[in-house]
């Protein structure tokens, strides 16, 4: 594999998607072959399972039915979209990964981590990332954002110290592993955070100083 894999994890209300496409744009401008996907919904089969988990009139859901679902899109996912694109020599954006079940099902649901972890090393044969971002930002915060962009899901939903137990997880999981985590605070300006988010990537990457440039205006706040 001779690509680039980055995943970006985050609270609700990060931000994380609009800065994805933001860094996608800066890396397509530079001549770096990028793709772009995300979890859940990353393949044709994946979408399906995506809208059937963040349906917002969802609910009674069993806390070991909602992870298998999230890890049948990940096997899928690695199959067909990360594992070709490595070979390809694609530097990989990717809107969660293995990282959110931990925080989520895990931290947030109370699963327990070593079985989890065991199931994800069985969906991803093992894949992990190269870096991880980390957009940290206070729960109160997020679900404000989310809550003005106009587009609560299911998980959006969940109640206050569920999403506090997430990010306090997201944390916890930086810490235990330093050297693939990068934690950026996402409360700060977007323009701030894309800034922030490109230099590192343009240095992991090996691109000439000179060329990082300004981001252009912030998006609407509550992207995800």
């Amino acid at each position: 594999m001779s690509g680039w894999f980055f995943s970006f994890e985050g609270p609700e209300g990060s931000g994380k998607s609009s800065h994805i496409r933001a860094l996608a744009d800066y890396l397509r401008s530079r001549r770096v072959p990028v793709r772009v996907t995300r979890e859940p919904g990353g393949t044709p089969l994946g979408q399906r399972i995506r809208e059937l988990l963040l349906h917002p009139t969802e609910g009674d859901w069993v806390d070991r039915a909602e992870v298998l679902l999230f890890l049948a899109d990940r096997a899928q996912h690695v199959d067909q979209v990360l594992r070709p694109a490595l070979a390809r020599g694609e530097v990989i954006l990717c809107d969660r990964y293995a990282d959110s079940t931990l925080a989520y099902q895990g931290y947030g649901r109370g699963l327990p981590l070593d079985q989890l972890r065991a199931l994800i090393a069985f969906a991803t044969r093992g894949l992990q990332p190269h870096r991880t971002f980390l957009l940290d930002v206070a729960p109160e915060i997020g679900l404000q954002r989310r809550r003005q962009g106009g587009g609560m899901d299911r998980l959006d939903a969940q109640t206050l110290a569920f999403h506090r137990r997430v990010r306090e997880g997201f944390l916890a999981l930086a810490r235990a592993e330093p050297e693939r985590w990068i934690v950026v605070d996402a409360s700060k300006p977007w323009d701030v955070v894309q800034r922030t988010l490109r230099e590192h990537v343009r240095r992991l990457l090996g691109l000439p100083e000179e060329e990082l440039s300004k981001p252009d205006d912030s998006p609407p706040r509550g992207a995800r």
